[in-house]
């Protein structure tokens, strides 16, 4: 079938979108994905996304946006016209949004409409649903939804916008019953789904390809690494406080930092942002991951984020957030340790337990493996798509 794909995020760090693509090209599936300020060497080698995939970008505004130039992570400034500029850009912000994610699905639908009909539109996250469902109802092709997360059920930074999130509910369920078939991304956010009335939804985890050679751990981890997106409610300040108490065992940061945000490291060390398969080697050695975020959100309670997952490639015990979704596969595989969120005395007894018996998170994380991989979920994928090539069973022959 040919598929066409929608996504806002950057799909060129976008590991799920990657993944799901390759899967379904090595399936004999075409995927076209259009995408969001995809850089200019991903545009022209896209080798990641699979043979009989391509791919194009739409962009969209900077707005409020920092311009990107200076330190990103570091002591925030101060005085009074800093903080009338923080408030209005924190009453701002939701319209803001709103009109960003507007421009690109404007500027998307231009491309869309120069297109040969597609079989299938498969619409990544909410922000792309309504333009996927408008191209499936034109072309008369089947929707697929893809729910990365709780969308409106997220934390958001800027003023509180209570009805915009009962509103886009009900929008959301809405535009995704047309959808033959929802995925997303935890047994938890599976079922919030169902029961807002969405039939056929379906887990396909966040996962990643098993490690062709097991991991060769030490008996002994050297540190402490965060790799992931460095921003409001992913519990950082927590982390920067329990390094201090952690001293002098090392604790690492990595990952993009998200603009305007300001963080204090202390003694937490910043080191340089590389590649997804890089990254195994960092966390290989550091020795243990966090998996950090806050309790503020239905999102952040039934999130299983990629970081786990790629702990349990990598083969590295995990200090992760004790929320539902979470608490629930780390107990299960016996993956590492939990902390309540928000204390920093409560993430550093954690990082000491995994290290008091570490040899044996090793071996739970390494037979983990078995199960938690990308080769399960994508049969997941494929599985579902499978039965959309089928014709109805009432079809005349």
């Amino acid at each position: 079938m040919r598929i066409l794909m929608l996504a806002q995020s950057p799909i060129a760090g976008d590991s799920r979108i990657l993944r799901e693509a390759a899967a379904l090209t090595a399936t004999g599936h075409t995927v076209h994905v259009v995408g969001r300020d995809v850089p200019d060497a991903f545009l022209a080698d896209h080798g990641e996304l699979g043979a009989g995939a391509s791919v194009e970008s739409v962009s969209r505004s900077a707005g409020l946006r920092g311009s990107g130039t200076g330190p990103v992570v570091g002591h925030g400034r101060r005085g009074i016209k800093v903080l009338g500029q923080r408030m209005v850009r924190w009453l701002l912000l939701p319209e803001h949004r709103l009109r960003t994610e507007k421009q690109w699905r404007t500027a998307a639908a231009a491309k869309l409409a120069k297109f040969e009909p597609f079989e299938v539109v498969h619409a990544h996250d909410f922000n792309t649903l309504e333009l996927a469902a408008e191209y499936a109802g034109k072309w008369s092709a089947k929707l697929v939804y893809d729910s990365h997360e709780l969308w409106f059920d997220r934390a958001l930074p800027g003023r509180p916008t209570p009805l915009w999130r009962i509103r886009g509910r009900r929008f959301e369920t809405a535009l995704a019953q047309r959808a033959v078939v929802v995925f997303t991304v935890s047994d938890g956010i599976a079922q919030r789904l169902r029961e807002r009335g969405l039939s056929d939804v379906r887990v396909v985890r966040n996962t990643f390809p098993r490690a062709e050679v097991p991991a060769e751990l030490p008996d002994t981890p050297a540190g402490l690494l965060y790799a992931g997106r460095v921003g409001a409610g992913r519990d950082l300040p927590t982390v920067v406080e329990a390094a201090r108490l952690l001293a002098p065992f090392r604790t690492l940061l990595m990952g993009s930092v998200d603009p305007n945000y300001r963080l204090d490291l202390g003694g937490v060390e910043k080191v340089p942002e590389t590649s997804i398969d890089e990254v195994d080697r960092v966390l290989q050695e550091s020795g243990i991951s966090l998996v950090t975020l806050t309790n503020t959100c239905e999102n952040h309670r039934l999130a299983l984020p990629n970081k786990l997952f790629h702990a349990v490639r990598a083969g590295v015990p995990v200090v992760a957030a004790d929320l539902p979704e979470l608490r629930a596969v780390i107990t299960k595989y016996h993956l590492g340790t939990l902390y309540e969120p928000g204390n920093a005395e409560s993430l550093a007894a954690a990082v000491r337990a995994v290290i008091a018996d570490y040899p044996g998170y090793v071996s739970a994380v390494r037979a983990a493996g078995d199960e938690l991989n990308w080769d399960r979920d994508a049969d997941q994928l494929v599985t579902a798509y499978a039965a959309l090539a089928k014709p109805p069973a009432n079809a005349s022959n």
